[in-house]
């Protein structure tokens, strides 16, 4: 019986063995697919690549505008990839024919679209966390959406001059393309964040200017307007209320959407009660605002580890739902009827 039991295990373990020596090793693992990468300098305006497929990608200005740097404008972007995620653009530098890349909503469409800013502090700019890694939230809720590249601080441009402009621009080639891309034309907002909150505060009260200043005849984009719809500004850089600033506020002036974290954020959570605190003492109708206790500083949509600033995208979400923009098209939005009120003469309850 011993004899037997011994066999048997010899036997096992032969065909154990063997069966090991003969499975085949695992394929090996593919390289990613599709990695973005700038185009090359051609001689000619660099041509920004989309960073997601599907992307529409357009520069905001015509070639040969005085608006961009003549001697620069041909030069190619610089990418950093993420290390980790293969395949998504960390930050991008040495932007001098800034862009828009637009991304559609589906099905669902509600008419709304949402100029994404990313931040950087001027020195570069935050492409993924602040512009791509969004789009499809947005798109879950009928929302077409757009990542505006401007121009940096770093690469020798005014971030409070040039770079508002590429907003203000870049809100006039949405509108002024809304029809073809099933997008309405009074529900075009901006967002931005930490630097990017900067242009879009700025956008908020400066169109009148611009449009102004832009209105000739042979700019094909006279007479569209760059005023916002609505304004998103997210844990901001200074405003131009900053040090005691006091530029006008026009009395259309967009709705505004504001959250900072509090104790963990201090200096930005003050640069954003500013920006309140001045709109909402101009009487300017549905600004919101939120701080929260606990956070930090970036961190895009991010679940922020279950925290209550975790949050801050559906209460955005709950703001736009409330004043209209998350309705159907063509059908007027509770912010256009309280800007269109205040302009008449309402006066806060």
């Amino acid at each position: 019986m011993t004899r037997r039991l011994a066999f048997t295990a010899f036997f096992i373990a032969t065909m154990l063995g063997s069966a090991s020596a003969q499975q085949a090793a695992l394929p090996p693992v593919p390289a990613p697919q599709a990695m973005p990468q700038p185009a090359k300098a051609t001689g000619k305006p660099y041509q920004p690549q989309a960073l997601l497929p599907g992307g529409i990608v357009m520069p905001l200005w015509p070639e040969g505008s005085p608006y961009l740097n003549a001697k620069r404008v041909k030069e190619a972007e610089v990418y950093t990839l993420d290390p980790l995620t293969k395949g998504r653009v960390e930050r991008i530098v040495n932007i001098h024919n800034p862009s828009i890349e637009v991304h559609f909503a589906g099905a669902n469409n509600t008419g709304a679209a949402i100029i994404l800013v990313p931040g950087g502090g001027h020195r570069t700019l935050v492409v993924g966390l602040e512009g791509t890694d969004p789009v499809p939230f947005f798109y879950n809720y009928g929302v077409t959406t757009i990542v505006l590249r401007n121009r940096l601080r770093a690469d020798g441009y005014d971030a409070k001059v040039d770079a508002v402009r590429d907003l203000q621009q870049a809100v006039r080639l949405v509108r002024a393309n809304a029809a073809a891309w099933k997008i309405d034309p009074k529900k075009i907002g901006v967002m931005g964040f930490s630097a990017g909150a900067e242009l879009t505060m700025a956008a908020a009260i400066q169109y009148d200017a611009f449009d102004k200043a832009n209105s000739a005849a042979s700019d094909p984009l006279a007479g569209i307007t760059s005023r916002p719809d609505f304004v998103g500004s997210i844990y901001p850089g200074p405003s131009l209320f900053t040090k005691g600033g006091t530029p006008p506020i026009p009395r259309n002036a967009p709705p505004s959407f504001i959250i900072c974290a509090g104790w963990g954020d201090k200096v930005h959570a003050v640069w954003a009660d500013e920006y309140f605190a001045a709109m909402l003492g101009a009487d300017i109708p549905n600004v919101e605002m939120h701080i929260y206790a606990i956070g930090k500083h970036g961190a895009g949509l991010s679940w922020r580890d279950g925290t209550a600033m975790g949050t801050w995208p559906a209460r955005f979400t709950d703001w736009m739902r409330d004043l209209g923009f998350l309705q159907k098209p063509g059908v007027e939005t509770q912010a256009a009827k309280d800007v269109a009120a205040f302009v008449a003469g309402a006066k806060p309850q």
